[in-house]
């Protein structure tokens, strides 16, 4: 199990940009009464696709917990595919077979795969079949293309500012930002008076956490990528001036030109394929914003009723999700439709928290509304969501993560809240906070730091090579340019190697072994780590935050590592619960035995 925060609940809440079938809704509009009889349409119903431990899971159960969830999100994508299918035939445009197939080739071949191993891709790890990919993806993305293709036409000018943004010059700076404009101006003059300054008051005072880090290296500045009077801003400096400070949105914000970078100049082999590249990226953002415009143009044109959402019509309208120039999209068909491309998802969800539940029985363990509300107002408090009086600001928190992860506030509280308080109670007593994991949680959180450039390499050769030349000339400005040219993580390369500075006990041990034993100016060796190989040179070390554990600091790291071994846990005993469980998965065609996982090794089969 994971954190509130990071809204990976036990119902993933997965958005796919599909459509439904063309059968499948021209079938809703031009019928609008079912063809089941009621005995086969109720058998339907109750039929079991899933048994837990010997609860069965009913496919009526199903499709209304996906309904819920992906109810709206299906609706919409099958309302767009009628609409889109109405307009090709008022304008007489026929999508072939072959512009399907010429579609797909085409977007594997950005990715540089064959057609076979993009669709594997597509079907292992977003769960979308050859067949609906071509039917409820690529159909639709086309006939949208061309139903907009004249607002889409890529011109020279288009080209000639994407071209250059990619290509173009670019200009390496530091920067400086803050929120009011005393605290710029006296910054600027700081920096105006020692330009060598500039990266020690960006990590001291600068409020933009990334750059900061860096001593306020950001990435390459390119022409048409960012707000104008930023790109403005970089070319007009030298390199080592320092520009006044200026206002972008409620940001106040300096910037020191470090060097300019010439245009590059792909060889001539490139450029066709170069041109392609672009002039497709353009032509997709084009259409973007052309399709959503026509999707409203549509939509005004067809007077679309959404049933689904609104109580007072689904009384007056039973069995309908939406009318469609007055005639019924069933909500028996978008039922079918969720089914078909969610059931999966959610019933794995409803299997996980039957999982729950049984064991919540088993254990005697009730769940009050208190609980729950206690959840909520922690997880507020621990994300800065305070009323000014310090108590934790629930509805603002509320509103904050129902918006962002796009679900109600019923579905937060039974998909994210209650599993966790579920969890929480389960393992209520196990969780204990030794002197050792105090001394690192202190080491970690309040120790001193090491300050390091590094190079990350992909394999050994040609981490040995750099190391060879960053030890034939130990300087610092060489070894950034060696970060620049060779290494391929984004912070280390754009930064002449800056990283942040590297912590004790924050989850790489090999790196930190070898930081925390050089002294300043020293070259590391290679740090092979996973598959990568990180050359580092010392520059220094940070003072402690805190020098010693008093009272509130123990308290503060009693309460996080707490936290965190909870969250260990509550995530041990899920996959304990799991692993134990006799689960008949019919829908997924998966079943397993719980049992085996009580049997030794040797004796299983």
């Amino acid at each position: 199990m994971t954190t509130l925060k990071t809204k990976l609940h036990l119902h993933a809440a997965f958005r796919c940009m599909v459509f439904a079938s063309t059968a499948a809704i021209a079938l809703s509009v031009a019928n609008t009464a079912t063809s089941q009889q009621p005995a086969t349409a109720a058998a339907t119903q109750n039929e079991v696709v899933a048994v837990v431990n010997g609860t069965s899971l009913s496919r009526k159960m199903l499709g209304e917990e996906a309904l819920r969830r992906h109810g709206e999100d299906v609706l919409e994508s099958m309302v767009n595919k009628y609409l889109i299918l109405q307009a090709c035939k008022q304008h007489n445009i026929t999508i072939t077979n072959k512009d399907v197939e010429d579609e797909i080739q085409r977007i594997a071949g950005k990715f540089g795969l064959s057609v076979d191993r993009y669709l594997q891709m597509l079907q292992q790890e977003r769960k979308i079949a050859p067949s609906e990919y071509r039917r409820d993806i690529v159909w639709p993305m086309i006939a949208l293309q061309t139903l907009v293709a004249k607002e889409t036409q890529v011109t020279p000018e288009e080209f000639n500012k994407a071209f250059d943004s990619q290509y173009g010059e670019s200009v390496k700076c530091r920067m400086i930002m803050v929120g009011k404009q005393q605290v710029a101006e006296q910054l600027h003059a700081r920096a105006s008076a020692d330009p060598a300054q500039f990266g020690q008051l960006a990590k001291d005072f600068s409020e933009d956490e990334a750059s900061a880090s860096v001593r306020g290296m950001i990435p390459p500045v390119h022409r048409h990528t960012s707000d104008p009077k930023f790109e403005k801003v970089a070319f007009s400096l030298k390199p080592n001036e320092i520009s006044a400070p200026f206002q972008i949105a409620d940001q106040w914000i300096m910037l020191q030109c470090v060097k300019h970078l010439p245009a590059m100049h792909p060889p001539a082999q490139q450029i066709a394929a170069i041109r392609q590249q672009i002039t497709d990226r353009i032509r997709d953002q084009k259409t973007r914003v052309s399709g959503t415009e026509l999707f409203q143009k549509l939509q005004q044109q067809a007077q679309v009723v959404n049933v689904l959402s609104n109580p007072e019509l689904r009384k007056q309208y039973p069995g309908a999700a939406a009318l469609i120039n007055g005639q019924q999209l069933t909500l028996a068909q978008v039922i079918a439709e969720t089914l078909k491309r969610h059931g999966v998802e959610v019933l794995d969800g409803e299997i996980n928290r039957t999982l729950l539940e049984q064991e919540l029985k088993k254990m005697n363990i009730q769940i009050t509304e208190e609980e729950l509300n206690a959840e909520v107002a922690r997880a507020a408090e621990s994300y800065g969501f305070v009323t000014a009086d310090g108590k934790p600001d629930v509805q603002k928190w509320l509103a904050d993560v129902t918006s962002e992860q796009g679900v109600s506030q019923e579905l937060y509280m039974q998909d994210a809240v209650w599993p966790s308080v579920a969890l929480k109670k389960m393992v209520a007593g196990q969780v204990k906070i030794s002197d050792e994991d105090l001394r690192k949680g202190f080491q970690s959180n309040f120790g001193e730091r090491v300050e390091v450039l590094a190079i990350v390499l992909s394999d050994q050769k040609s981490a040995q090579q750099v190391w060879d030349m960053a030890r034939a000339n130990p300087t610092e400005e060489f070894f950034g340019q060696l970060a620049e040219q060779y290494s391929i993580e984004p912070v280390s390369q754009s930064n002449l190697g800056r990283v942040p500075p590297i912590r004790r006990h924050g989850g790489q041990p090999a790196v930190e072994d070898e930081a925390f034993r050089l002294q300043p100016g020293e070259l590391s060796g290679i740090v092979a780590t996973g598959e990568r190989y990180i050359i580092m040179r010392c520059q220094g070390r940070t003072n402690p935050i805190v020098a010693e554990m008093d009272d509130q600091v123990r308290d503060q790291l009693v309460r996080d590592l707490t936290e965190k071994k909870t969250r260990i846990a509550m995530a041990e005993k899920f996959d304990e619960l799991k692993t134990a469980s006799q689960i008949d998965n019919y829908l997924a065609g998966t079943t397993q035995d719980g049992r085996l996982a009580a049997v030794p090794a040797a004796e299983k089969r």
